[in-house]
């Protein structure tokens, strides 16, 4: 599809500087982008590819901008960008639509309309759909499990029995929702397991990424919060509680009834040890190990985490320990010579 610029600037609400008549034929990144592409400029750090890039135009903030190409200047150019890609681009994928006839659904699940459920997928007793929501093939939905409206779960999605979905939740491939917690006791040496008959709530607006795990809990909830956004390979243990509007990436994995407050960040690969609590808008670097407790609105990292200047200095030193290492053995070498003259001058 072909749009002019002065169009793409009033559909994302931005001040164009340049010639309104310019074409857009496509998008790219900004490394990537040829003549008739468009892209964005979102981190200040990356200004000097406008001077390189191939691109027809840019969606740039509201700084001031070194360029000669047109430039439309927005409030978020990440948020403007994404707007263009639906424009220029749209997806051209269609979910599935209506109930496919191979699909398994139990007579007392309750389906709302327009609800579109694929091949294979099975759906037991007592299950709740809301209105609007996609179900892909190969899903699985346990018994007494309620899932609100226009949600949508992509194939092979696991959803335990008794699990509550909020409204507007997006669940990718392979993801589980409420196996059961990591919960064993140890009686004469064997290990022993403890029912876990509590169950898992996630509220509006979340989205889970492919292969995340989500243990129910072993009594009352495990929450994920709303508007809280969940990226590939997570584990979250039984009894978590993840306030609203947090970020998890990759490979983060969480331990039995620890609290995530508002807001929180944890990055890729980051550890957290059980029964512990992190304040809002705490940051947690990527592959920190935390062992205890994180104040409100701190960024901590390394292992044990601590304050981010902190380990950065701790970090510091480390990396000078093999020169200190060489420093010390020419002192100590030094200190021998030393006593072995004074040894000779006293007879």
């Amino acid at each position: 599809m072909k749009f002019t610029l002065g169009e793409i600037a009033s559909i994302v609400s931005g001040e164009l500087k340049g010639n309104p008549e310019v074409v857009i034929t496509g998008i790219s990144g900004i490394k990537e982008a040829c003549r008739g592409d468009i892209t964005f400029l979102a981190n200040p750090k990356y200004s000097y590819l406008m001077k390189t890039t191939k691109a027809s135009a840019l969606i740039t903030s509201r700084d001031p901008v070194d360029t000669d190409k047109p430039v439309i200047q927005t409030d978020n150019p990440s948020l403007a960008f994404t707007k263009v890609v639906e424009l220029v681009a749209p997806n051209g994928v269609r979910h599935p639509q209506g109930i496919h006839p191979t699909a398994v659904i139990a007579k007392s699940a309750h389906v709302g309309k327009n609800v579109a459920i694929g091949a294979y997928t099975v759906i037991e007793g007592n299950v709740a759909i809301g209105d609007d929501t996609i179900i892909y093939g190969g899903c699985y939905i346990g018994h007494h499990t309620h899932i609100g409206e226009h949600c949508l779960i992509y194939p092979h999605v696991d959803i335990r029995e008794r699990s509550e979905i909020g409204n507007r939740v997006i669940i990718h491939c392979g993801a589980v929702i409420g196996s059961d917690g990591f919960g064993f006791a140890t009686v004469k040496g064997v290990r022993e397991k403890i029912p876990q008959i509590g169950s898992v709530l996630v509220e509006d607006d979340v989205e889970i990424g492919a292969n995340v795990t989500i243990d129910r809990a072993r009594f009352d909830k495990t929450i994920i919060g709303r508007g809280t956004k969940i990226d590939n390979l997570v584990q979250i243990a039984h009894n978590v509680v993840i306030g609203e509007n947090c970020i998890i990436v990759a490979q983060a994995g969480i331990s039995g009834s620890t609290t995530l407050g508002k807001g929180v960040i944890l990055a890729g690969q980051t550890g957290v040890v059980g029964h512990i609590v992190i304040g809002d808008g705490a940051v947690i670097a990527a592959q920190a190990g935390v062992t205890k407790s994180v104040p409100p609105g701190i960024k901590v990292s390394g292992y044990p985490a601590k304050p981010h200047e902190v380990s950065k200095r701790v970090n510091a030193c480390v990396q000078r320990l093999p020169h200190m290492y060489k420093r010390i053995k020419e002192l100590e070498d030094k200190i021998d010579q030393l006593e072995e003259r004074l040894k000779e001058k006293n007879g």
